[in-house]
């Protein structure tokens, strides 16, 4: 391998500034869009990968002590066995635009764009019930969308007629011309304005769909919604979104959930969270009350001393999950209600009772002492 400072014509203790003009002088007169000799092309990757070294202070420094690229006798990275592949960075860095065989042209080397492209993604909103999450629904909505033209199928073009080679470009859709930079006269390619960079033109296009090969349409769509989505669950119908246009793929259509609130029954993750009120008498004895639930009328038993904020779970009579089998629970919280109106028979009856109790005279009690009266009972006692 050729030392990377004769390649450049430098000495070894030459200066970053040296190197980056040496480089570009090189540069100038070996790229291939200015010397379309077939040894310059090789002399110039050379050229380009001993500036690759050289320029990075590391890598030149490995150089010096090694006489190898990556200090331990190897190639190491860079252009990969002999292609362009490092030159893109350093290309951009002194000249703007991009590297490569194909000169200046910035991506337009790799030929004619194609019409048909996939069409875009799209998102709709679907609102359901809370029963239609418990066990999941199937329901129908309406789209507006692109759907692939009946007239033309997708070619843009009128029945009967064909695309037809661009030409100004002659099918390449994009235009190579002279320009003037730092390494002189070079070739730069721009999308051919004829034909948009399709390489072809339609001369007749579909009167359906305007040569776009595709319409806009109200369209039916039944789904099914699984049991366990909540607000904000997206679903992904792969393929069911706006087909493309020029005869592109569809798109994804994704539809976000919205559960509407339900009069009687909250949601909590799986489970369904209801309130019921007991009458104090019926919370004392005991008592069995019904509600009316998604899987019909179900019994809640009501042990007697029953307190106010006390749970009774129905297994398996919540929602559904989404991932997994099963359901979560039905969860009924018991509110005791305390009369607020008597009439004097029922005062009276209060009143044996409270006497039959030793309630005549009621005294609060406190389940937990602060730190400062169990420090003050301690005192008492010394």
């Amino acid at each position: 391998m050729a030392d990377h400072y004769e390649v450049l014509g430098v000495s070894r203790d030459a200066s970053a500034e040296e190197i980056k003009r040496a480089y570009r002088k090189l540069a100038r007169k070996l790229h291939p869009d200015v010397n379309p000799a077939p040894e310059a092309s090789d002399q110039f990757k050379n050229v380009t990968r001993a500036y690759e070294v050289l320029s990075d202070s590391e890598k030149r420094s490995n150089y010096d002590a090694t006489g190898h690229e990556n200090g331990t006798g190897g190639m190491g990275g860079g252009f990969g066995g002999g292609d362009f592949g490092g030159f893109q960075d350093i290309f951009e860095t002194f000249f703007g635009g991009g590297g490569g065989s194909g000169g200046m042209g910035g991506g337009m080397g790799g030929g004619p764009t194609g019409r048909a492209r996939r069409g875009q993604d799209a998102l709709i909103m679907a609102k359901i019930e809370l029963e239609d999450a418990v066990f999941g629904t199937e329901k129908t909505l309406e789209v507006d969308t692109a759907v692939v033209c009946p007239t033309c199928d997708g070619t843009c073009c009128q029945p009967g007629t064909h695309p037809e080679t661009c030409t100004i470009c002659n099918g390449q859709g994009a235009i190579r011309r002279p320009v003037r930079s730092i390494l002189g006269t070079v070739m730069a390619a721009e999308t051919c304005s004829a034909c948009q960079g399709f390489g072809t033109v339609i001369p007749d296009p579909c009167r359906e769909c305007s040569g776009q090969g595709r319409i806009r349409e109200r369209t039916s769509l039944t789904i099914r919604i699984p049991a366990g989505v909540a607000t904000g669950t997206r679903i992904q119908l792969a393929g069911r979104g706006e087909a493309g246009p020029g005869g592109g793929p569809n798109a994804d259509l994704y539809v976000e959930i919205e559960v509407r609130q339900h009069d009687v029954f909250v949601r909590d993750g799986d489970h369904l969270l209801a309130t019921m009120s007991v009458p104090m008498a019926a919370a004392a004895l005991g008592t069995t009350l019904t509600l009316d639930t998604f899987d019909g009328e179900q019994e809640v038993p009501v042990k007697a001393g029953t307190q106010s904020g006390e749970v009774q779970t129905l297994k398996e009579l919540g929602v559904g999950r989404l991932r997994g089998s099963g359901r979560g629970d039905l969860k009924v919280t018991l509110r005791v209600e305390t009369p607020s109106k008597l009439d004097d028979k029922q005062r009276a009856l209060l009143e044996q009772l409270a006497t039959l109790r030793g309630e005549e005279t009621v005294h609060g009690t406190t389940e937990h002492r602060g730190l400062f009266s169990k420090f003050r009972d301690n005192f008492k006692n010394l």
